[in-house]
């Protein structure tokens, strides 16, 4: 896969990216070619990825506008399962599914995410690293779906969580 200069990707981990440029840098007194990604967050930070190593990093472009409605199917509340309680229980085995879950680039992995641990919450409190977890994968989804539907955060964020919790929407919206 190739970005040119201009393109949006998905960085495992980090979050959407704007291609800002190609560079060359020299690295152990060898030059060699790098994206300069500029992360679509609010902290503006960049990345230099070699161009060589793109295939091993999993990026990827970024969703198109018509996977979104797939996406936020993903988020519609279902019954929390006996094995996710059960992972609930066993810290090492939420850390490596955490672990893989950020390392594959896939937004509809973070998408299921966020929705077990959302139904989860409703249950029970959430340990730390579970609520860091539904934090950074909330941030994650929020930021794509705003970069994809071109809107702001908080309206991206408004959009998610109309999915999440179908009873407070409806209830927001009845006359009072």
């Amino acid at each position: 896969m190739k970005f040119t200069i201009g393109d949006k990707c998905y960085y495992p981990g980090q979050g959407p990216c704007l291609v800002a440029s190609i560079v060359q840098k020299a690295v152990c007194g060898t030059s060699a070619s790098f994206y300069q990604l500029r992360l679509l967050d609010e902290s503006g930070t960049d990345l230099f990825v070699p161009v060589g190593n793109l295939a091993d990093l999993h990026l990827r472009p970024l969703l198109s506008r018509s996977e979104i409605p797939k996406l936020l199917r993903r988020l519609k509340p279902r019954a929390v399962t006996k094995l996710e309680l059960e992972t609930v229980k066993n810290w090492r085995a939420r850390e490596m599914k955490n672990l893989k879950l950020f390392s594959t680039g896939s937004i509809f992995e973070l998408a299921d995410a966020v929705e077990s641990l959302t139904q989860l919450s409703s249950i029970k409190t959430l340990a730390a690293d579970q609520r860091e977890t539904l934090h950074r994968a909330r941030k994650l989804l929020i930021c794509e779906v705003s970069e994809v539907m071109d809107e702001s955060k908080s309206v991206a964020e408004a959009r998610i969580d109309t999915v999440l919790n179908p009873d407070q929407s409806a209830s927001n919206k009845l006359p009072s």
